[in-house]
């Protein structure tokens, strides 16, 4: 089951209905310094992206939100997400990157973090990610599609403190399977986040894991 989340959602009707999409279901994340936040927060002026070699998930769980932060010169914003959540994940060969502009003298640097390299991969508990565009191949077991937010019982329930329609589009599977996977999120929050072999690194100029 494979497909591609598109843009061009009006995010404030997108609290209320959620496009179907199981494309947005294939999608893994990772925010620095945001292992085990609390439920609710701003999310900065900076999404990020995160590519993967294989993430193998139980408890999987999706539903549409909306992530209200800020622009980098400080000014209120709000971003339509598709919120995918697991129970538990294995994420081999991870990569995360982060470009920040316009920095005086240098202009853009790029912040690049990879784990799971080696023979233990990243594992993640309680994992939600707020994912804006992504790509993968997909396979889902024991998939509902269409179940109303406030039912989800397979994997995560609705995270507290965000904007999400209870009775809005949902779905769940027991388990999923994604390889080659490709995203770009706002926030990833976990209860757990265990990284293998963290290699952490600054560069002038757009360097990005893909």
């Amino acid at each position: 089951m494979e497909s591609q989340v598109r843009g061009g959602t009006r995010w404030k009707r997108f609290a209320v209905v959620m496009v179907p999409s199981v494309a947005a279901t294939a999608c893994i994340g990772i925010a620095l310094a945001q292992g085990a936040l609390a439920a609710s927060f701003s999310v900065s002026g900076q999404s990020f992206k995160v590519s993967a070699d294989k993430l193998v998930g139980t408890g999987f769980s999706q539903y549409g939100a909306i992530d209200s932060g800020y622009t980098l010169d400080g000014k209120k914003t709000a971003h339509p997400v598709a919120v995918s959540a697991f129970k538990s994940a294995s994420i081999t060969n991870m990569c995360q990157s982060v470009v920040t502009p316009n920095i005086p003298l240098l202009g853009s640097v790029s912040l690049t973090l990879k784990a799971g390299g080696g023979d233990t991969p990243v594992q993640a508990e309680n994992l939600y990610i707020d994912v804006e565009d992504l790509s993968a191949d997909a396979t889902f077991h024991g998939i509902d599609i269409g179940v109303a937010g406030k039912d989800l019982s397979k994997g995560p329930g609705i995270k507290s403190g965000d904007t999400a329609n209870p009775y809005g589009f949902a779905q769940q599977a027991e388990s999923a399977e994604l390889t080659d996977v490709k995203q770009t999120a706002w926030a990833t929050t976990a209860g757990t986040f265990k990284l293998s072999g963290l290699k952490m690194s600054l560069s002038t100029g757009v360097k990005e894991c893909y």
